[in-house]
């Protein structure tokens, strides 16, 4: 079974930030990193070579696969924002639809700047999702 690519690498945080290019993109993580760290109490981390995530989640698919990712999580790419773990709560629909300008996909929530999103409802976002996380067992989520 091939292994997870996305994992805690104890790389700098805040080297990270520092080399994003797009100085709206760099304001923007700086933001977000305040913003998740109050909703989940957690520190953030580096996972991967550019993903920022809070907390640990660890999950069980009933393809046998599983591992441990970040229970939230966001990545400053050249093109948006792109939240992890933003859409999985029930709830997270009536949120996203007051949320502002963004695009999803399966997994990802993706902002092109914070300007662009009501960020109360962002707050929001990330709390029930977070707390989702927490409270539920996904140990056995098919896929």
């Amino acid at each position: 079974m091939a292994e997870n690519k996305t994992t805690f690498t104890g790389a700098s945080v805040d080297e990270f930030v520092a080399n994003v290019e797009h100085p709206v993109r760099q304001s923007d993580a700086r933001t977000l990193i305040t913003l998740l760290g109050e909703v989940t109490g957690e520190t953030a981390k580096m996972w991967g070579p550019s993903i920022i995530g809070f907390g640990v989640h660890h999950y069980r698919h009933d393809s046998g696969r599983e591992g441990d990712t970040p229970t939230i999580a966001f990545s400053p790419r050249k093109a948006s924002l792109s939240l992890y773990g933003f859409s999985s709560a029930p709830g997270s629909d009536e949120l996203l639809a007051k949320l502002g300008k963004h695009k999803m996909s399966k997994a990802c929530v993706y902002v092109n700047k914070l300007a662009d999103v009501d960020q109360t409802v962002l707050r929001e976002l990330a709390d029930l999702n977070y707390r989702y996380f927490l409270t539920t067992d996904k140990s056995q989520v098919p896929r």
